[in-house]
């Protein structure tokens, strides 16, 4: 009986981060299509609260206010995830996750109102755009946290090579963060394109990085493995994606101050939303570095049977 409620909190922990990945969808079609500010209050939309809004599904009414009506939904299902939490979870630290997670969507509600209410200043709306990643990793923690089998005491690796694999994707897990806010900064008018380029050199560089310990010193570590494979293939896409949306800015200069045009919001929209992948598989493999692998100093169990485990 209390397997089944485990596997049905975890459901519905994933039902939650699949929400939060469609808003932030929906939030980088608001961006895409310069329609932040098609509804000019909050948090009414032209001063109602209807689900359909006055004025119709029309321009980018439609892509405004059907984000707000996405996260309002996305803030209800946080507060019912982290109620459930609070009553069937025995881990205090899963409990307190859950909780924070209600608090940055809350604050992210707001900082999206701000952003309407000060005509979309570049500050706000890149926090906000960076608030709304963290969210995400939240979301994806907490669904990867309450599976029936997730446990951090799995016997581990030893990890002999420096830095550890621990270090190294902790490391690149932060820079693929600080990309994402440069690359929302770029969105946004805020910054140029170089610190975007410097930074996916050295996102590329972690990555690549990580592959080859994982493949050479791993091997047979599935978790290991398929976390190291679709972070790789996720970095590869999403270096196609910012090439293409850029080759489309410059070969349309004027489209910066003119209605976006189609390939344009598609290329750019899936950039955003492969962007937000890559940091929550990047941040997969930083949990099952931890989960797997020690250094010598540490517990540790016979490499064989370790690597068994790790599947």
């Amino acid at each position: 009986m209390e397997s089944t409620a485990t596997r049905r909190l975890h459901y519905y922990a994933t039902f939650v981060a699949f929400s939060t990945f469609l808003l932030l969808i929906a939030g980088a079609l608001v961006t895409s299509n310069d329609a932040g500010l098609s509804v000019p209050d909050w948090p009414t939309s032209f001063g109602s609260f209807q689900i359909t809004p006055p004025t119709g599904w029309v321009g980018g009414v439609k892509y405004e206010h059907g984000h707000r009506l996405i996260a309002g939904a996305v803030v209800l299902l946080t507060i019912g995830l982290a109620v459930w939490l609070r009553r069937a979870e025995r881990r205090p630290w899963v409990r307190r996750l859950g909780g924070f997670a209600v608090l940055v969507i809350v604050l992210q509600a707001v900082l999206g109102g701000i952003t309407v209410l000060s005509y979309l200043p570049v500050d706000i709306s890149v926090a906000h755009a960076c608030l709304g990643q963290l969210f995400f990793c939240i979301t994806v923690s907490l669904a990867l946290f309450t599976r029936p089998d997730w446990r951090w005491d799995e016997p581990k690796i030893e990890d002999v090579s420096g830095p550890s694999l621990r270090e190294l994707a902790t490391l690149t897990t932060a820079l693929v963060f600080v990309q994402l806010m440069l690359g929302a900064a770029f969105r946004h008018h805020g910054f140029g394109i170089v610190p975007h380029v410097v930074v996916a050199s050295l996102v590329s560089a972690g990555v690549l990085w990580i592959l080859v310990r994982v493949l050479r010193d791993y091997r047979g570590a599935r978790a290991l493995e398929r976390s190291a494979l679709v972070l790789a293939g996720l970095l590869v896409v999403q270096v196609f994606l910012g090439i293409a949306s850029y080759m489309i800015l410059v070969g349309h200069p004027a489209m910066r101050d003119q209605q976006p045009l189609p390939s344009f919001v598609g290329i750019a929209t899936t950039h955003v939303v492969v962007g937000a992948l890559l940091l929550a598989a990047s941040l997969v493999l930083t949990y099952r570095a931890f989960q797997f692998t020690a250094r010598c100093n540490e517990v540790v169990e016979p490499a064989a049977e370790a690597q068994r485990l790790a599947v």
